[in-house]
């Protein structure tokens, strides 16, 4: 029994700087534990008087701000329900969402409530640019014992039957994060950590300041999109020591040339994909530093990693967590579920033999422990660190009226990793010239669908490929889309 925001964050020295904030506008704070402690009971304060009560969820809608941060460690300390949303979900993936919990509260940045409203979210929300005005109400809630089964977050994934899968992790999930915190980002008393990834995504929840926090590290929060020379200043100006980035974001700074001196760094870390040896070995050239690869999931958190203490082989994705058992079962990577402290809160259907948590990943596994990713067991397309159902992507395809049929895949890419392609059928209304016809329909899927899910390459064609039974077949499929 434990409640997060009482024991990580009012308990700790209230003088000492836990968070540096940079806002779009390059205004740049620093917080203190004492400022983020008094904040959390303001916000939990303000969302009581707003109906929120333990086990609410509720929705934020916005980038890496200080409210993002304040409303999770509000709803750490209510016990109430977060559900971070990427500012890229349109009104339909909202609306999936929403089948699955329907917010008690939406705090959302002010250029995103027409996309609430098209959703049927906006009856009550919490404007960003109202987050410092009207009564927070008198009383601040208390902050009571939760167990560690007790929902803490709400996070989406997709599947592999066109809807995004809903994953529910308990109090566990954060105080769990120490083992990764420790023996994969490797950050320290001290440190100065930065990982970029963006609110909505998993590992954005449990990196982007609880685990730095629980190793008595320092948080950098950007709110920016990603620019090179931005984010090489960044890195020397704040003095960042480790550093977590995606692989694509560790490519698309050496496509601007190899990087300058970066003199505070100390420790690099990626996952999300796969990481390629080329990019490594061109990182330690300039750097000294090898890129530390790491494994997780969202249902999962992180099962792997290269450790600070130990030199991975290029390409590998780490050794499993101390502690965590893994096996191979027919190639694909499963996890005993007694040993994950960061596991959702899985039913036990879920689990093969009621223990093993299957990850959908097929893996390779050396003598000394070193786990190399293959594939995927299903077609889910791993892109730029998105994982992007194919069947989500084909089902906004067909809703565009030039479309009869169309087959989703990915197909590798250098920078990406891969990308999303499609074949499609034109129906009777195509009109257009191909060449146009396909910007259309990749401007459509961006409307209708988080626009990272659009098919970067389309293929026309009179048919799909099927099988014998008639299905579409995905792979060849990707085959042939593979050979444009």
């Amino acid at each position: 029994m434990a409640n997060v925001t009482r024991d990580l964050v009012e308990h700790a020295p209230p003088g000492h700087i836990a968070l540096v904030t940079i806002d779009a506008a390059h205004r740049r704070r620093a917080w203190t534990f004492g400022e983020l402690a008094d904040g959390a009971r303001a916000t939990a304060a303000r969302f009581a008087a707003l109906g929120v009560r333990r086990g609410d969820v509720v929705y934020t809608l916005c980038g890496s701000r200080s409210e993002w941060v304040l409303t999770m460690l509000a709803c750490l300390r209510m016990g109430a329900v977060m559900a971070p949303c990427s500012p890229m979900l349109r009104a339909e993936d909202l609306r999936v969402r929403a089948r699955t919990a329907v917010p008690r509260l939406v705090v959302a940045d002010d250029q995103y409530l027409d996309v609430l409203a098209d959703a049927g979210l906006d009856g009550n929300v919490l404007p960003l640019s109202a987050w410092g005005a009207g009564d927070a109400g008198s009383d601040v809630p208390p902050a009571p014992d939760l167990p560690e089964d007790d929902p803490a977050f709400l996070l989406f994934t997709s599947g592999s039957t066109g809807t995004p899968k809903p994953v529910w992790h308990g109090q566990r999930y954060v105080w769990g994060q120490r083992l990764q915190a420790e023996h994969w980002l490797g950050a320290r008393p001290g440190d100065i950590v930065w990982s970029t990834a963006a609110p909505g995504w998993s590992k954005s929840t449990r990196n982007a300041f609880l685990a730095p926090w629980l190793m008595g590290a320092v948080a950098v929060l950007h709110e920016a999109r990603f620019d090179v020379e931005q984010r090489m200043a960044t890195v020397r100006d704040e003095g960042v020591t480790v550093l977590c980035m995606s692989p694509t974001e560790w490519r698309m700074l050496l496509a601007a040339g190899d990087p300058p001196a970066l003199p505070s760094l100390r420790r690099l870390v990626a996952a999300g994909e796969p990481l390629d040896k080329e990019t490594i070995a061109r990182w330690r050239a300039a750097t000294g530093l090898t890129i530390a690869d790491g494994y997780g999931q969202t249902e999962t958190g992180h099962i792997a990693g290269a450790p600070p203490d130990a030199d991975a082989p290029p390409g590998s994705a780490g050794r499993p967590l101390p502690g965590v058992a893994t096996r191979l079962h027919d190639g694909e990577l499963q996890v005993d579920a007694t040993t994950l402290p960061t596991l959702s809160l899985v039913p036990e259907p879920e689990l093969v033999d009621g223990r093993w948590w299957p990850t959908g990943d097929l893996f390779q596994q050396d003598d000394d422990g070193w786990l190399f990713f293959q594939s995927r067991v299903d077609d889910v397309i791993l892109s730029s660190g998105y994982r992007i159902d194919p069947v989500e992507v084909e089902t906004a395809l067909r809703s565009h009226s030039a479309v009869r049929d169309c087959l989703v895949a990915g197909i590798p890419d250098a920078q990406r990793g891969e990308v999303v392609a499609a074949l499609v059928v034109v129906g009777g209304d195509a009109g257009d010239a191909l060449a146009d016809l396909a910007a259309a329909l990749q401007d459509h899927v961006r409307t209708v669908t988080a626009p990272y899910k659009y098919p970067r390459v389309i293929r026309f064609v009179d048919a799909l490929p099927r099988t014998t039974t008639g299905k579409a077949a995905r792979g060849k499929g990707r085959e042939l889309l593979a050979g444009e």
